[in-house]
């Protein structure tokens, strides 16, 4: 008897705590939404209306099931349609004259801003306001590098990752890109057959290259377990890909579902991998051995220079910290710059007559002398055509941030917890930008360079903007000159009667069937 009272007073308890939680779930799912809706339609934005708990998320399957069933003809570059239809579809209906308009990721708000100035204005950080939208345990899983810090720790990553990416560094890694550029061609020569041709997905062999590279430039002789890495980041990116959509339920990353104890296994391989390479070289520092011209030796140097300069270990950077970094080498070196040479070659085969300028330029510049910075720096048409490419396809097809304080820009109040969203792929298919032309594959308009292109000099962003520019632009572009030059001067790129031309968002933009290319010895 005596227990009675207690026992009702432990249910009475988990009552309230269940009250308690039931309240803070209503109030993030369903008041707060509701409330910075008021708020952003108050201020005369426009947009969709919030639905319980999903928000915009079955509209936007839906809507990419659809546009991903169906190819885009040939030769067709206005992409927006088929590769972001809820977005492109959005802005028409509630972004006119520039107008940033709402929609939901869940029960978060989303602001789409597609001018320009103010997307620079946010990327600029000038208000200091705005964070880094993230989601720590898919970070986690992927890299919790420089890209997810804010503050102070990406002050301190930043300074310690600089000197890696020097121009006079990545001078020093040009033979890597050569070496693995030889690899390649070699492999394809094999596969010419008699009529001296041959068809090839180049998607697949893009990636194969740029991971060589930057196994190469990032773990120098150590690049065959540096390949591991980048097989098994390729398939936790795809993994992760394919659960974005539920990162929204409470906890659900913890879950012990099939594709969440992979992705933490392929995540403790590629630690491991690491943290054995990372070992192996500070003990070859310590015991004196001169520090190696890659990106992990220079990233070591650094940070041992930075922590033994101010006497504080917390200074630099910890050992955990730098296996993330080295998560980011891969993930980042390795897709940008696959992503930006497959389709550079696609539209190549779709325009020979750029194909022809850009062989012309490159076998007058080096005949056939291995290509190096001087020469390299000095590629006009080239360049001209790379940017073409990331501005028609660019890799990443839109930024977003966070606010986590109120703050006002272009006029509007934004209240805390609002994504912005900065989509770079309608800037840089804006006619009011860029001329009726705009889906057009004319690289002659960079002819003047990157400011002139356009009536609006800011409005190229295909690595961003800001202090949280691209990191690793110039190590991008330097190899896929170098890759250019050497696959341009030993084959005439085709479309080959197989390939289908189906861009669509996985991460960044891919060919969705692949890119398939028949490839003419010269």
């Amino acid at each position: 008897m005596v227990l009675v009272p207690w026992s009702l007073l432990a249910y009475g308890l988990l009552g309230l705590v269940l009250l308690w939680q039931g309240g803070r779930l209503l109030h993030r799912l369903w008041w707060r939404p509701r409330r910075l809706e008021l708020a952003l339609r108050a201020q005369g934005l426009r947009g969709t209306s919030y639905r319980f708990l999903t928000g915009d998320l079955r509209e936007y399957g839906r809507l990419n099931r659809e546009a991903w069933a169906r190819p885009l003809p040939l030769r067709c570059h206005d992409i927006a349609p088929r590769v972001a239809p809820f977005l492109n579809n959005l802005v028409k209906e509630h972004g006119g004259g520039k107008a940033a308009c709402i929609s939901w990721f869940g029960p978060m708000p989303k602001v789409t801003i597609t001018d320009p100035d103010l997307a620079k204005d946010v990327m600029s950080n000038k208000f200091g306001h705005f964070e880094k939208l993230k989601f720590p345990a898919l970070s986690k899983l992927l890299s919790d590098g420089l890209a997810s810090k804010e503050g102070e720790k990406w002050v301190k990553h930043r300074r310690i990752l600089n000197p890696a990416f020097h121009l006079e560094k990545l001078k020093r890694m040009l033979p890597a890109f050569s070496a693995c550029c030889d690899e390649l061609i070699s492999r394809w020569m094999a596969s010419i057959g008699a009529d001296g041709a041959c068809e090839l997905d180049v998607w697949p062999e893009m990636q194969s290259l740029t991971g060589d590279v930057i196994s190469r430039t990032a773990f120098g002789s150590s690049y065959l377990e540096g390949r591991r890495i980048f097989q098994l980041q390729g398939e936790q990116a795809g993994r992760i890909m394919s659960c974005i959509k539920k990162i929204l339920i409470p906890g659900y990353m913890y879950l012990p579902t099939k594709n969440n104890r992979k992705m933490h296994q392929i995540n403790r391989e590629i630690e491991s991998i690491l943290r054995d390479l990372i070992g192996k070289r500070m003990q070859a520092m310590k015991e004196g051995e001169s520090t190696k011209d890659d990106l992990l030796g220079l990233l070591l140097e650094s940070n041992m220079r930075h922590t033994e300069g101010n006497g504080q270990s917390n200074q630099g950077l910890t050992i955990e910290e730098v296996i993330e970094e080295c998560k980011l080498f891969y993930f980042a070196g390795m897709e940008t710059t696959s992503v930006l040479l497959t389709w550079t070659m696609l539209l190549l085969s779709m325009h020979p007559e750029w194909q022809d300028r850009a062989r012309e330029e490159i076998i007058g510049l080096f005949a056939k002398n291995k290509p190096e910075y001087d020469g390299l720096s000095r590629l006009k048409t080239v360049t001209m055509i790379l940017y073409e490419v990331l501005r028609l396809y660019p890799p990443a097809i839109a930024f977003t941030r966070r606010t986590y304080k109120e703050m006002v820009i272009g006029g509007v109040a934004y209240p805390a917890g609002v994504i912005v969203e900065l989509p770079v792929l309608l800037i840089h298919h804006d006619p009011d930008i860029w001329g009726s032309d705009v889906h057009e594959f004319k690289p002659e308009r960079f002819a003047e360079g990157i400011s002139k292109a356009s009536k609006d000099p800011g409005a190229f962003l295909p690595f961003g903007w800001g202090p949280r520019i691209c990191i690793g632009q110039n190590f991008a572009l330097l190899e896929a000159k170098m890759a250019l030059c050497m696959i341009l001067r030993r084959f005439v790129l085709e479309l080959a009667p197989s390939y289908t031309h189906a861009p669509h968002t996985v991460v960044t933009l891919h060919p969705m069937h692949g890119a398939q290319i028949k490839l003419r010895a010269i």
